[in-house]
């Protein structure tokens, strides 16, 4: 039994590898992916559609034989085989219906894991790749616009078993009636062709514009307190206004097509059953045919109506779902630039120096070491570097970074990025990250991070709600949470990003001695310019335009390099505890004059 449900479980977590070589592959990919819930589907949907051509023959076999006199037993006869036929039918159509949207919830799902697995893949790349707006509007456009397509593999299948099934009862009526379905129903989709391809066209590029406005309404809603401080706010908003003109236009144009063929989809077929039922009408005058039979031809041409309109929306939805499975594909294809393949050579055994020959900078294990530079760009490039975001000559141990597989790396490697992502949900997963973590250690990381006072002010504690990159927190309160996450996950190595750089002084100045406390014996790394955090550090490495100047400690850099003394001794007073930070009580700080501010690149990567 275990073994079964450990099989259920991976089947419902493992999407599978898409077949990404064209959209059309990836849509048979995602069929085939669920073989016996599509045959279910198109069974159901084939006996649905052909159980509705049964009522227009039993309902003229009723007329023909039972308005006869003396044949009341026959007709109450075929009247309950209608009524059987109709609860039957409406069984099939329920059956029908629930395994379709199974089917439609699978390849949601499907493509849903399979994209966020792609994201996973990337990791830090991601945001050279693609932009977060483009993300989130295949997670919540496309996907359900590719889900809608399968719709053809149930109903879709039916309607084009009805319409064999309809033009063989015809025959069995008249010739001239079947030839004409069978002419007809080709000459409905012909007429519609033309609209199809053109909504590709229009969908495509509406589908693209709508990616480049979602990501800028997620840059915008990123940088608003930015944008505020700036006074970029309007003129951020009148772009995305023009732009969100345009796109409407665009939509217009979208809107138009799909009237169209919505239009066709329902007013061709009602056109094609009159001519046909004027055509019957006048054969039963003319006694070719007889009452019931006339009866049962209004009701094969009305039943026909249904799967023509199904080949229609068929159309469309295929339309719509090529160019969602496009962009889909184009995500699923994009590649690391350092793929993850077999590595040449793994990262030492135990704690050993880190060392980027680019820099000059050596972090040696066990150690404080602080990197000091009036460029934050520059000194976060170091820390890439170190960490093996990008590719460089830097070594551990003698092991160049480069060389080892990344999941080895992170696994005792972990950077504290200054603006690293906050995800929803409750403060205690927000700062366990992806481990669960003890009381213990959860306690000791707030403690460390001087986070208490953000537990306790929030109505809940640990179990209060945060919002998406801690839109409910201050900047402070933000950054504090990023230092305990960071220290929760309890490194080998810790490379930390101005872990500092929004707190006051008070704050900073307990901040940094426990951080020298709780990474005790352990390779830690921070950048800096504030006098309180190197003060405790053991090496610290004065970079000039990338590459260190000097090295020390920090008052004796402070005695030998003029630049190092001027870049960390603005607004010195803050060293004398004369800084009174925003006066919120909550650590912030709101103006902060001592040091340069964190690199104003996106932030690549995320502290677990």
């Amino acid at each position: 039994m275990s073994t079964s449900v450990c099989a259920v479980r991976k089947s419902d977590t493992d999407p599978g590898v898409p077949d990404s070589r064209s959209a059309g592959r990836y849509l048979w990919w995602l069929i085939t992916s669920q073989r016996h819930r599509i045959v279910t589907g198109s069974l159901l949907g084939s006996l649905w559609m052909v159980g509705l051509t049964l009522p227009p023959y039993l309902l003229s076999r009723a007329i023909d034989d039972g308005l006869v006199p003396g044949r009341s037993g026959a007709f109450m006869g075929w009247v309950a085989v209608l009524l059987g036929v109709g609860v039957l039918n409406a069984w099939l159509g329920i059956m029908r219906h629930r395994t379709m949207t199974k089917v439609r919830m699978d390849a949601v799902f499907r493509t849903v894991r399979s994209v966020v697995g792609q994201a996973t893949r990337l990791g830090a790349e991601l945001p050279r790749h693609v932009t977060a707006g483009e993300v989130v509007t295949i997670g919540i456009s496309d996907v359900w616009r590719i889900s809608q397509t399968l719709t053809i593999t149930g109903p879709g299948v039916g309607a084009a078993l009805a319409y064999v099934v309809v033009a063989g009862l015809l025959f069995s009526v008249s010739v001239l009636l079947a030839v004409v379905v069978l002419l007809g129903v080709p000459l409905l989709a012909v007429l519609v062709g033309p609209l199809l391809g053109r909504l590709q066209s229009v969908e495509t590029a509406y589908r693209a514009h709508q990616g480049t406005l979602t990501a800028r309404f997620v840059d915008m809603a990123g940088g608003l307190r930015v944008l505020n401080g700036l006074g970029g706010k309007s003129m951020y908003a009148q772009r995305y206004g023009r732009e969100s003109r345009q796109l409407m236009a665009e939509g217009y144009r979208v809107g138009a097509v799909t009237s169209w063929i919505q239009a066709l989809g329902v007013g061709l077929p009602t056109l094609f059953l009159a001519a046909v039922t004027w055509l019957a009408a006048r054969l039963a005058a003319q006694g070719s045919i007889s009452v019931g039979e006339l009866v049962a031809v209004y009701g094969y041409v009305a039943v026909l109506v249904v799967p023509v309109s199904f080949f229609i929306e068929g159309g469309y939805d295929l339309g719509r779902g090529l160019v969602a499975a496009r962009q889909v594909i184009r995500f699923l294809n994009l590649r690391p630039e350092r793929p993850d393949a077999i590595p040449a050579a793994t990262p030492p055994p135990t704690p050993s120096e880190l060392h980027d020959p680019d820099s000059g900078v050596t972090v040696a294990p066990g150690e404080l070491t602080a990197l000091v530079g009036a460029v934050a760009a520059e000194t976060s490039l170091v820390v890439d570097r170190l960490a093996g975001f990008v590719d460089s000559a830097a070594v551990w141990g003698g092991t160049r970074l480069d060389a080892c597989a990344r999941a080895d790396l992170r696994a005792r490697i972990v950077v504290a990025d200054n603006e690293a992502d906050l995800f929803s949900g409750p403060l205690r997963e927000v700062i366990s990250g992806r481990h669960d973590r003890d009381e213990r250690t959860l306690a000791s990381a707030v403690h460390t991070a001087a986070a208490q006072d953000i537990v306790h002010a929030l109505p809940d504690g640990l179990e209060a709600a945060v919002t998406a990159q801690g839109g409910n927190l201050s900047g402070g309160q933000r950054q504090r949470i990023r230092l305990a996450r960071a220290l929760a996950a309890d490194p080998e190595v810790l490379l930390a990003t101005e872990p500092t750089s929004a707190v006051d002084a008070h704050t900073e100045a307990v901040v940094a001695a426990r951080l020298r406390a709780a990474r005790s014996g352990r390779t830690t790394l921070v950048t800096t310019t504030s006098p309180l955090l190197l003060d405790h550090a053991d090496t610290v490495y004065y970079l000039v335009d990338g590459v260190a100047a000097a090295f020390g400690s920090h008052r004796e850099l402070l005695c030998s390099q003029p630049g190092y003394r001027r870049l960390v001794s603005r607004g010195g007073e803050d060293e004398d505890g004369d800084e009174s930070g925003d006066g919120d009580g909550d650590g912030d700080t709101t103006h902060d004059d001592r040091r340069p501010g964190p690199s104003a690149r996106p932030s690549e990567r995320t502290a677990r």
